[in-house]
């Protein structure tokens, strides 16, 4: 019996929590800072798609270590280090980025926020959706080419750099003045983020999808490459017919009006539509040439 209690005894002694010091809970407050930090980090870009991608791969190596698959084991073992090599090649304007904003990140600030603005879930205002409504009904019907990108979670500073940074107010007639022909800032996309303009001639990814209709030109093309590698929502304007279309998810509406594109906008921002959408079907055959 006292063989069996001493047992228990250094079990449970075993079981017991180690001294912790305050080095130690130091470390663990740094720690869950870093790991905070670089998940908000990855859920804002694209790299979120491929840490899944990698994360299946790591299932994968798992069910391979269980069941001693020896032949997939040699090849894991013989490509992880080619594997980290081109992880850091495809993240690497991430990864470049995430550096700039820890280099201008405010510390004390990020640990105790007191910005009162942060918490907001609001991603524009109803007058910023007035506003771009309005300035793409009147450049669809004087046929002026457009190209308005709303940004969602995924910050596009790599494609705000290609441009010229605005950082305005948005307004319809800024929008219109921007699109005019042969004006400087009138070829390339427009980026807004929340209710401003942040940037124009913003050169976008054109989509390499071999669904899309050859009739589709560079201007719907390339919003819907920037759809397929952001959660972004793009307006475009065609300048041969006036057509108004949206890119979203890799997925191109087309033909729609300013009340369509109202509740698509509204819908984008998070705020229910109150009118019956009437049917409309999203497409990726078909279009004209911009």
């Amino acid at each position: 019996m006292n063989q069996i209690i001493a047992s228990l005894k250094g079990y449970v002694y075993g079981l017991s929590l180690p001294k912790i010091g305050v080095v130690d809970i130091l470390e663990i407050i740094i720690i869950a800072f870093a790991l905070y930090h670089v998940t908000f980090w990855v859920k804002r870009t694209r790299a979120w798609t491929l840490v899944k991608g990698v994360f299946v791969l790591f299932s994968a190596y798992i069910v391979a270590y269980i069941l001693d698959m020896s032949v997939i084991l040699w090849v894991f073992d013989k490509t992880i280090g080619l594997g980290i090599t081109a992880l850091l090649i495809v993240f690497q304007p991430e990864l470049r980025k995430a550096l700039e904003e820890l280099g201008q990140k405010k510390i004390v600030s990020s640990i105790l926020p007191f910005d009162e603005n942060k918490d907001r879930n609001i991603r524009f205002t109803d007058r910023t959706v007035n506003e771009i409504v309005r300035a793409t009904s009147e450049l669809a019907k004087a046929k002026t080419g457009a190209l308005i990108i709303m940004e969602k979670d995924i910050i596009l500073s790599e494609y705000e750099r290609t441009g010229i940074i605005i950082d305005s107010a948005i307004s319809s007639q800024l929008l219109i003045n921007i699109f005019e022909h042969n004006t400087p800032l009138h070829d390339g996309a427009v980026i807004v983020r929340g209710d401003r303009i942040v940037a124009a001639t913003c050169y976008l990814p054109l989509s390499d999808n071999m669904g899309l209709s050859k009739d589709l030109g560079t201007r719907h093309r390339a919003a819907v490459g920037i759809s397929e590698v952001s959660d972004s929502l793009t307006v475009i304007v065609s300048e041969e017919t006036g057509m108004i279309s949206v890119a979203v998810g890799g997925k191109l509406l087309r033909n729609i009006d300013g009340d369509l594109l109202r509740r698509k906008l509204n819908d984008f921002q998070g705020k229910p539509s109150e009118e019956k959408p009437k049917k409309y079907f999203w497409r990726r055959k078909g279009g004209d040439r911009t």
